[in-house]
């Protein structure tokens, strides 16, 4: 016998106990794109704590529509270890370019993330910072739906040691801190500078840069760590993207490690 109600209850239950148990953790990260799912997939390996929220329905950020909805990536030499560990195949095309499913791609990225341990909600909407004596402490979400249909409904707050924007395009954690903080982020404006116009070579050079530290106790990732710092976009080639998430996880552990 199947009944409704049970099949109710299982779903009720078992979210809403991993999301208590979820409202402290080590690292909160924003965004569940390549950059971010790299990111928690080498922070959860070492045994933190990680929460992942995803804004949309559908984790992966613009990776699943590879290039104008044909649904390959393309990633270089230095990047392709990262997908080797994870299992994902590449083919090769020519010297320094290797072609991925994008599909793939996310689901193993996804997979992978969570069996190492990291929690990851979709369709979960950052909507402010937790900023306790001038550091990010966390965030503060509601659901998706909400901020979609205008409705005002009041947020909840989930506290972390470490937050990281890896929003994508927007740098919406970022955008928030600097409106709200009373402190200029770490850039040359002290505020986001926005993304260029799209330029590969650049933008994939200038992101490892990128990604660090912008506020205390805030990391940047991702499209979101050129867009915090005024670097170009790169377009369907996810090399620099998976590389900047590996990078902010070594950051970030660092940090967790010195118990700072």
């Amino acid at each position: 016998m199947i009944d409704d109600i049970m099949i109710s209850r299982a779903i009720i239950e078992s979210y809403t106990k991993e999301l208590l148990y979820n409202l402290e953790s080590d690292v909160i990260i924003c965004g569940g794109g390549p950059a971010g799912l790299c990111a928690a997939y080498y922070l959860s390996k070492e045994g933190y704590k990680v929460l992942v929220l995803e804004k949309t329905l559908r984790p992966g950020g613009g990776m699943p529509g590879g290039g104008m909805m044909f649904n390959k990536i393309v990633i270089q030499e230095e990047s392709k270890s990262i997908l080797d560990e994870m299992g994902i195949r590449t083919e090769p095309f020519q010297k320094n370019y290797f072609v991925a499913s994008a599909l793939e791609t996310l689901g193993f990225m996804l997979g992978r993330a969570i069996q190492a341990g990291a929690s990851i909600y979709n369709c979960i909407y950052v909507e402010d910072a937790l900023i306790y004596d001038k550091k990010m402490s966390g965030v503060v979400i509601n659901w998706s739906a909400a901020n979609i249909a205008g409705f005002h409904v009041d947020p909840l707050a989930l506290r972390s040691r470490f937050v990281l924007d890896a929003t994508g395009h927007d740098a919406e954690v970022a955008q928030v801190v600097s409106r709200k903080s009373g402190a200029a982020l770490l850039t040359s404006t002290g505020k986001v500078i926005g993304e260029k116009s799209m330029w590969a070579e650049k933008g994939e050079k200038i992101l490892l840069t990128n990604t660090k530290e912008i506020f205390p106790h805030l990391y940047v990732c991702g499209m979101a760590a050129n867009a915090v710092f005024g670097g170009p976009r790169m377009g369907p080639i996810f090399g620099g993207m998976l590389l900047s998430g590996q990078k902010a996880a070594s950051l970030i552990s660092e940090r967790l490690k010195k118990k700072d």
